[in-house]
């Protein structure tokens, strides 16, 4: 009786739990389903490619790649920029007219700085313009920084008034007019400006390759350094990291601040595929970068989100934007099929970490 009474019990348990198979056939589900959702840059840019490259044979080309690559520069630098400051819990909505600015400004040295109280014009060379640029850059960044951290003045709304200021500087050094031929002159000893634009080292853009360093950089500052520990510490939960000792104020000033020069250094490289500069380059820059960081699956409470996704994000408005042109689509349905792209990405967002959260 005691063994029967056993069996039953063993048997009511068996009915009672669910089949091992089907438990691990859920599992296999769920990790399928949490890989694809985490691969979704990767796997938006082999469809873009794939579906480009049976539309028109010209897409799927080395040197068309190396191309669209150079354009992606352009944009994916403010996208890591705009990295740092979204993994802080921020927003940075000047880049685009940092970008610019940057532009204007190495426009107006690489003219000739014109001091009339000593009667000369002074031209500088390529790369003390570049550093000037870039310094430039920087300090457009502390002002975002410094407002935010030590002032509190919302992110939104202190980045929103640089946009404007920087723009409007911009406007005001040209006049509303461009920057022609940046080229410079061998008499005057400031040629090289192009440099960025159209030379390129072993068959690559060095526009792709500053990319690549930039992103190499950021990528060992984010996982190898306490800078980085300490980024992800204050974009998960400012008022923790704080209590934690984490110098918070110095952290978020220093990604307003890398945010500006990486904007820079991008009007640099656009300037020097255009051998021009002018006051409205950049504009909706900043929702590129965003948009870009988003695809690549950052999260824009903070504290989520990697280098590797944001190029590939960028990547994927790049090669898209691209194709459309390629295969003569109106740059209206383009503005249309990245804004899609975009709202795409944030929904995915939501439901990955959704999911965590929950």
């Amino acid at each position: 009786m005691k063994n029967g009474a056993n069996d039953m019990t063993d048997r009511t348990q068996t009915l009672d739990s669910p089949p091992v198979t089907t438990k691990k056939k859920a599992e296999k589900s769920l990790n399928l389903a949490r890989l694809l959702l985490e691969g979704r840059a990767f796997i938006a840019l082999l469809v873009i490619i794939a579906t480009f490259s049976l539309l028109s044979p010209n897409y799927f080309t080395g040197a068309n790649f190396l191309t669209m690559a150079s354009h992606v520069a352009i944009f994916g630098l403010p996208a890591i920029g705009m990295l740092l400051v979204i993994l802080n819990g921020g927003i940075d909505l000047s880049v685009g007219s940092t970008l610019g600015l940057a532009g204007v400004m190495a426009g107006f040295m690489m003219q000739g700085i014109n001091l009339e109280a000593l009667g000369v014009v002074l031209y500088l060379p390529v790369w003390a313009v570049a550093i000037l640029t870039l310094v430039m850059g920087a300090l457009v960044g502390l002002v975002n920084g410094v407002l935010i951290a030590w002032f509190r003045v919302p992110a939104f709304v202190a980045t929103l008034g640089t946009m404007y200021v920087a723009r409007g500087i911009a406007l005001l050094i040209t006049n509303g007019l461009t920057y022609n031929k940046l080229s410079g002159s061998e008499a005057l000893g400031n040629t090289g400006f192009d440099w960025l634009g159209f030379n390129r080292i072993f068959n690559i853009p060095v526009g792709v390759l500053v990319l690549g360093v930039v992103a190499l950089a950021c990528g060992f500052l984010l996982s190898r350094s306490a800078f980085g520990r300490w980024l992800y510490a204050s974009g998960g939960n400012e008022r923790a990291a704080d209590l934690s000792g984490v110098p918070v104020k110095r952290i978020k000033i220093s990604v307003y601040v890398l945010s500006g020069i990486c904007a820079a250094m991008a009007g640099l490289v656009l300037s020097s595929q255009l051998t021009s500069a002018g006051p409205t380059a950049g504009t909706t820059y900043e929702l590129t970068a965003i948009a870009a960081v988003v695809i690549g699956g950052a999260a824009l409470t903070g504290g989520r989100g990697n280098v590797r996704g944001t190029l590939l994000g960028a990547f994927v408005i790049g090669f898209l934007s691209d194709g459309l042109v390629i295969i003569g689509v109106s740059a209206y349905w383009q503005t249309v099929f990245t804004g899609a792209v975009i709202v795409l990405a944030v929904l995915l967002n939501t439901l990955q970490y959704g999911k965590r959260g929950r």
